[in-house]
């Protein structure tokens, strides 16, 4: 049976959301090709129908995840409200539905040089987001801006999410801490 374009771009979206998913959750090594189609409702011999290898739709994984989140800063009314969402417990929990730079971040530094090149675009969107809320007059103070308020709420992310079982009100005041000192620091 012949499957229709529609079709064959509904299972490859269907492919890409819960590899994106998955890889946030658990990390590239952790997550299988077999274990991404099973969860996407299809069966391994249709992987490569839809990507070259593993290495392929983990590139293409990570450029889904951040042009979803890059597309939800976009829509932030401010910098108070980005950071009212994104440095929370409730974000720190769901590394699957979070962000991609904080959830990646670490694995991206150990994958291929195509995998860290779509990790520098995404993290170039999410910084051009940001700057539309920098207050400073020219563009490279308002980049710098942005690259330090990003490094803070990824790296704060980051720490809060590595302690949070340990040690959750260490966690709860990290991300409290971050979201306070940014907001005073940027005027949000």
């Amino acid at each position: 049976m012949r499957v229709t374009k529609a079709k064959v771009a509904e299972h490859r979206r269907a492919i890409l959301e819960t590899a994106s998913r998955l890889f946030r959750e658990r990390g590239f090594k952790d997550v299988g090709v077999a274990e991404i189609m099973q969860a996407s409702g299809l069966t391994h011999g249709a992987f490569y129908g839809h990507f070259r290898s593993k290495a392929d739709l983990a590139d293409q994984a990570c450029r889904e995840a951040c042009a979803e989140g890059i597309e939800g800063w976009r829509h932030s009314a401010d910098l108070t409200a980005l950071l009212d969402r994104y440095l929370t417990p409730a974000h720190r929990d769901a590394p699957a539905r979070g962000c991609a730079l904080s959830a990646l971040g670490a694995e991206v530094a150990r994958q291929s040089p195509e995998l860290q090149k779509s990790y520098a675009e995404g993290l170039e969107g999410f910084l051009a987001a940001l700057e539309r809320h920098m207050k400073e007059a020219t563009p490279a103070e308002r980049r710098r801006q942005a690259l330090a308020v990003l490094s803070g709420m990824i790296g704060a992310l980051t720490l809060a999410r590595g302690v949070a079982e340990g040690d959750p009100a260490l966690s709860a005041e990290i991300l409290s801490a971050m979201r306070e000192t940014l907001r005073a620091k940027f005027g949000a």
